[in-house]
């Protein structure tokens, strides 16, 4: 015998497949979103993480690299370093006698790019240091020398003094040691500090940096940097000519955008 199809019971069957196909799909999507959001807060903590060690480790590049690593030396590092052949724990060259810093404040001018800044030498705190920059403005050497390097990102620096123009160039000697170096690697706006390699307190040459906003520059093995004196006036105005123009590239650190020349330097 027949039996007639029963209509009604086929198309709840049809709903009922629908709906579980319709749940189905949906817990799909939930579950992808929900692995999605996983996956994307992973990868956000591990762009910060990232980020934080490329900080870190900037700040150890560009001040303890030195930039040569002076900076204070190298052109992509954070710290202010000259003459990377320098031999650690030693002079090298003729480097001038300290005694002619005379325990005594130089006053002079520093002009860049015709902005002239008001200087102090302390001879009494770094003499050594003050010594061979007063012997080096004294015989002209910084006379038509670029500052080759701008700082933006976190550190506020400009550096000069390398006649080779690439962070590489010294005076043909290096010294030691390190002096008048803050205990607690703050660095305040108008200070005036030598570049050097990174670990090597005896590399310090012709190149050195002014310090334009208050920055921390950490330490490293061999110690901080060597202030040699402050700018006592000019700073605004070398902030509006030059570093307030920033990086070439806009990048926080390499060549300012305003290319800089020391036009002159005296000291008495």
């Amino acid at each position: 015998m027949n039996v007639a199809p029963n209509t009604r019971q086929d198309r709840e069957a049809r709903e009922t497949r629908a709906r579980v196909r319709a749940y189905q799909a949906r817990r799909a999507v939930h579950e992808h979103q929900k692995t999605r959001r996983v996956r994307d807060n992973v990868l956000a903590g591990v762009a910060l993480l990232v980020v934080l060690v490329l900080a870190v480790a900037a700040q150890l590049f560009f001040f303890n690299g030195g930039p040569g690593t002076a900076l204070p030396t190298a052109k992509a590092s954070a710290s202010p370093t000259p003459s990377p052949s320098a031999a650690a724990g030693q002079n090298s060259g003729d480097v001038p006698p300290s005694t002619l810093a005379e325990g005594r404040t130089w006053t002079g001018t520093l002009t860049l790019n015709d902005v002239p800044l008001g200087i102090e030498l302390d001879g009494a705190k770094a003499p050594q240091g003050v010594s061979s920059t007063i012997s080096l403005i004294k015989s002209g050497f910084y006379s038509g020398v670029s500052c080759h390097r701008l700082t933006t990102g976190g550190f506020f620096v400009l550096q000069c003094g390398d006649p080779s123009g690439d962070g590489s160039g010294g005076p043909g000697y290096s010294y030691g040691p390190i002096e008048n170096a803050p205990a607690d690697n703050v660095y305040p706006a108008g200070t005036l500090a030598m570049a050097r390699q990174g670990g090597n307190a005896y590399s310090q040459g012709s190149q050195f940096f002014i310090v334009y906003d208050d920055t921390t520059i950490s330490a490293d093995d061999a110690g901080g940097y060597t202030v040699i004196g402050k700018v006592t006036s000019g700073l605004d105005q070398l902030k509006t000519a030059i570093t307030d123009a920033g990086v070439q590239g806009g990048a926080t650190d390499g060549k300012p955008v305003v290319p800089t020349t020391i036009t002159s330097a005296t000291i008495q």
